[in-house]
């Protein structure tokens, strides 16, 4: 793991975009994206270049069980506001989050996956140490599963909803193993209630009661976080 200290987001962003240019000029063609507040810097420098991903492909990491793509709420609302609707792909994928068929939907995100092999994959980290929404005890060699959402990534969530009743408490997320596929990873983490998770990933055991710490076997990682973040390494 190469570990990358930064001041802040913004410039946290830059160093992601500057990585992602080298890995386009070495060829990538498919990016694994993730939502959430820690990626927003990177995605808004993508946003204003002059960088055309026409001919690429991105999967994303999950989405909410529940929701359909058009609530705000939902990831793939989150792509298209923040990333999508100024920079399409050729293709997109998200898990589809309808109730009646989350099982059915894992096996056939697993083909999507198969088929499009992932070159750059994004992260954040949970306060828990989830990736994805692979929560503490996953197996490392899951697949894209159905996730039961723990009380904390509940809580964690809430400050986006009105309230904490309406956050879902289920999602499709690709697994431990779909995640280790990927050629190169690039890890965000940002504030003092990471710095935890981050300690355990990168010094601890490699134990499935910290799924980031999954991390350690992969030849190229790179966590890009604040002084705050990683405290206590």
């Amino acid at each position: 793991m190469k570990v990358i200290e930064v001041a802040n987001q913004i410039e946290g962003g830059q160093v992601a975009f500057d990585l992602l240019k080298e890995k386009l000029e070495q060829g990538a063609k498919t990016l694994g994206l993730a939502t959430g507040s820690s990626p927003l810097e990177f995605y808004k420098l993508i946003r204003e270049s002059d960088l055309d991903f026409s001919d690429m492909v991105s999967v994303n990491l999950d989405e909410y069980v529940g929701l359909t793509g058009e609530d705000p709420q939902s990831y793939r609302y989150f792509m298209q506001e923040n990333l999508f609707n100024e920079k399409p792909f050729k293709v997109s994928y998200l898990p589809k989050g309808n109730e009646d068929t989350a099982e059915e939907e894992t096996a056939h995100y697993n083909e999507i996956l198969a088929q499009n092999p992932v070159d750059l994959q994004i992260l954040g980290i949970g306060r828990n140490g989830h990736i994805g929404f692979n929560e503490p005890g996953t197996p490392f060699d899951s697949q894209t599963h159905l996730v039961h959402l723990d009380q904390s990534t509940i809580e964690a969530n809430a400050r986006f909803f009105e309230k904490i009743e309406d956050v879902p408490t289920q999602a499709i997320s690709m697994g431990i193993a779909n995640i280790l596929d990927a050629k190169s990873i690039i890890l965000f983490a940002y504030g003092e209630s990471k710095a935890q998770a981050i300690a355990g990933m990168v010094n601890g055991p490699k134990t499935e009661s910290l799924p980031a710490s999954a991390l350690q076997a992969h030849p190229d990682v790179v966590i890009i976080a604040d002084q705050a973040a990683l405290s206590l390494l």
